[in-house]
């Protein structure tokens, strides 16, 4: 998940650094089309959800495993 949430905070980031140089990402070129404000909107609402998405979650399921292996190998040796 903070994988996902990095992806879509990098994507609203992205989108705002783009705007500067006048160049829209092919992907959100639709938000546009309802005006400058609502397009900054999104593009702010995409980085906060993706931080908040980021930042919120707890570690990465693959390293929680790996302490639950390393636990259960080290108690059947004793």
């Amino acid at each position: 998940m903070k994988k996902i949430g990095g992806y879509i905070a990098f994507f609203g980031a992205f989108a705002i650094v783009l705007k500067f140089f006048d160049r829209v990402p092919r992907l959100l070129s639709w938000i546009y089309k309802w005006g400058d404000t609502v397009a900054w909107i999104i593009m702010i609402g995409l980085t906060v959800a993706g931080l908040a998405i980021f930042f919120l979650t707890p570690k990465d399921e693959v390293e929680d495993t790996k302490e639950w292996k390393k636990r259960n190998d080290t108690e059947g040796k004793v």
